[in-house]
Parts: C-alpha cells; structure tokens; sequence
C-alpha cells in the first residue's frame, strides 16, 4: 500500500473534510496562526528593543572601566574629609608597573571637565564643542571606524604637536560648505590647531557627542591649556580572561594608596564599569527573551490543543469510514498516518502562513521607523528562530493528532458499524 503521504486519495479526504466545515477549519487554523505570529511578533521586537538599548555600547569596549577624582568623605593621614585631588600622569606609569591585569591605560582631559565644551572658530565660523586631550590607544576604548586622514599618532604625543582630528558635526559647523578641510587651522581658546583627520560617527541623529569632538594629543593639551601634570580621568581596558571588576579595584586601590585616600572611601574616586552594566543589560534582556518564549510558545500550545480538540470530534464523525477501512484491511500504521497527516496539514499551513505575516509585520515595521528611532532598532527574527518555529509546528500538529489517532485506531470495525447503524 502507498505511503499515506503519496496517497491522493488521503489527500482529497482531507480537503473534502477541510471545505465540508470551512468555519471550524478556520477557527481551528486562526488559532495556531495566532500563536505564531504572536510568538515571531515578540521576539523580533524584543530583538529591536536589545538593539536599541546595546547601541550606546557600540561606542566603547565594553571590557572597559572609568575613573575619575571627587571629594573625599573620610579623614586619612592627616588631610581632613571634603579634600579635593587630581590623578596625574606618574598614575600611569604606576598602573602599568603594579596591575598586570590592565591592558589599555588611556589618561584623558577634556577643557571645562566632563561634560564641559568650548568655543572653537575657524574663519567667521565658530561653535560650542567637546575637546579632548588623548592618546592614540584611545581607539581601542572608543573606535572610529570612518576616518578621512588621520588619527592621533605617538609623534603628535611625543613632539606636542598643535594638531587636531575633528567629528562631523564640527566639519559641518566650522567649515560649512569647503570640500578641503585636511591642513586647515581652527582656534581653540586662543591656541590653533591644524586639522589633520576628520570622522563621521556611526550612529544617526546622536544629537553629536562624538560627531562634535575634537580630539588633540594629550601633552599638547596639557601644555596649551596650562594643565601641568593634571588627568581628568582614566579610561582601561582588562586583559582578554580577566574581569573588569578585579582590574577595577585593583586600580582603584592603588590610586587611592598613591593620593592618601582612605581605603574604605567610597566616594573619594568615581568609578564607572561598562562591562558591568553591559552584563546588566544582557541578563535583563535574556530574561525578556525567555518570557516571550514562555508567552508565545504558551499561545500556540492553545492553538494546537484546540486543534487536537477537532481532531477528535473528526474521527468522531469519521467513525464508521475508519470502521470500513479496518474491515478491508487497512492497517494501524496507516490509520494513525491518516490522522496525523491531517493534523499536521492543517497546524503547519496555519503556522507558516503566521510566520510569514509575522516576518512581514517585523520587516515593515523595521523600514517604516528606520534609524529615526534610536531605542528601537533593527528588529529581526533570526534563521535559528525561523527554524525553530518551524520545528514546533510540526511537532505540534504531531502533538494535536497524536490522541485522536489512538483513539481512532482502537475503533473495532464491527463496533463503528454497528454505532452508525444505531
């Protein structure tokens, strides 16, 4: 006998059954497309939500760590609390010596402080911008993929060259229309600096933070804005296999021993752990991830029970077709076939016409807010997932038939004749 799957005769049963209770057939199929398309709905969205709230971390490695002075709220060694300190360049050479566990050390300054920006003019041109003092290894804190020139070299380091690499909202604010901008001088605070790179920042409508940063070479920086040995703050990098918090309170143990402060003084050094809150956001966004698993996978176990529901009410009314066919020597195997093939049929057309329109919806939405909506990007379904849908649908429909065939193959010929005769 053919297998039930090549049986045309299998197959016109099913869509005779299919068009005879088209409501049902529908109801029973709306269910599991729900359910699909609810569960491809989520986890794409829930993907756009992760991309949104990690692309701050795009800016950083995330293995990264920053400190930086504040007031002191203990007494140590005869300073009183309230003391106020700057960490200075012998840091880190200190930092490299004593903590092997650090591996990029970056002393950086910026004028006005954290946060702070200054007037800077080119021409007729001026504006309010970010500068910073830096060293090249920088880069491997916060990478600028899109240079046009050139970055901060050891030379600029090592000579005290009045040099400058500017974001793109400073080309376009200073430099206005001009096509050549490389070897050209800007003024900041009275000192110039000649322009020897500019970069555009990735990210779209950042309102600047790095698209409006001017980055000069440290020594320059502390030469030009009367600074002496001073450091703002340090930006490091752990080693590959050591976590950012051991590094981190090494470090911090040591500046502290170095700038008499107390060891129990919280407050003295700020500290900020990017790896850390990186981890946060990961677990936060794995456990949303779970629960629209749960959620999602929970809807469309209702829709394959419904259909495991009339399943049994068709072999109910098929009972004495399946009565005849056991009669004329149709065997277990091919009755349990018959009735998974139909429930299978119908979960997975159901299913994958939910999973097309979910990828859709995902797609338009997607294209619809663009790069225009920054905690909420690129939301996606990936193949594993797509797969993995795939895999429950089958399974389901497996599922749904599973009871309704065992019931169906204990149906006794003579039994479902003598019930249809009654």
């Amino acid at each position: 006998m053919r297998l039930t799957i090549l049986d045309s005769d299998n197959w016109q049963e099913i869509f005779a059954t299919l068009r005879k209770n088209r409501l049902r057939s529908f109801l029973t199929a709306l269910g599991v497309f729900w359910g699909i398309f609810m569960l491809v709905v989520m986890i794409g969205a829930g993907k756009g939500l992760r991309n949104g709230a990690t692309s701050d971390f795009s800016d950083f490695a995330t293995n990264s760590f920053y400190l930086w002075t504040q007031v002191t709220s203990k007494p140590y060694h005869g300073f009183k609390r309230g003391r106020n300190f700057d960490f200075n360049n012998e840091d880190v050479m200190a930092i490299r010596k004593q903590i092997p566990e650090a591996d990029v050390i970056s002393a950086r300054n910026q004028l006005g402080d954290y946060g702070g920006n200054s007037n800077v003019i080119h021409g007729i041109h001026s504006g309010s911008f970010s500068v910073m003092g830096d060293f090249p290894d920088v880069l491997a804190i916060q990478p600028i993929r899109k240079i046009k020139g050139r970055f901060l070299n050891l030379r600029d380091i090592q000579e005290n060259r009045k040099v400058c690499v500017i974001g793109d909202r400073v080309e376009g604010v200073l430099f206005d229309k001009e096509r050549q901008i490389l070897g050209k001088y800007i003024q900041i605070n009275g000192v110039f600096f000649q322009v020897v790179g500019h970069f555009k920042s990735e990210k779209t409508n950042d309102g600047g933070e790095l698209a409006q940063t001017i980055f000069v070479p440290f020594t320059t920086f502390q030469r030009a804005f009367h600074l002496g040995n001073r450091v703002g703050w340090f930006s490091i990098t752990s080693k590959p296999g050591v976590p950012c918090d051991v590094t981190e309170k090494k470090v911090i143990s040591l500046l502290a021993k170095r700038h008499d402060v107390h060891p129990d003084d919280d407050l003295a050094i700020g500290h900020w752990n990017a790896e850390a809150e990186f981890s946060k956001m990961n677990g936060l966004f794995n456990g949303i991830s779970t629960l629209i698993w749960i959620v999602g996978t929970g809807t469309l176990l209702a829709g394959i029970i419904g259909v495991s529901n009339i399943m049994l009410i068709v072999v109910r009314e098929r009972t004495r077709e399946i009565g005849v066919k056991r009669a004329l020597g149709a065997r277990p195997l091919e009755v349990v076939s018959q009735v998974l093939l139909e429930s299978v049929f119908l979960t997975s057309t159901a299913g994958y016409l939910g999973l097309l329109c979910g990828l859709g919806l995902i797609t338009a939405i997607g294209n619809l807010l663009g790069p225009d909506v920054p905690m909420f990007r690129n939301p996606e379904v990936n193949l594993n997932v797509v797969l993995t849908a795939l895999g429950l649908l089958v399974a389901g429909g497996l599922l749904a038939g599973l009871i309704p065939a065992l019931k169906a193959v204990k149906i006794r010929p003579v039994e479902a004749l003598r019930t249809e005769i009654l």
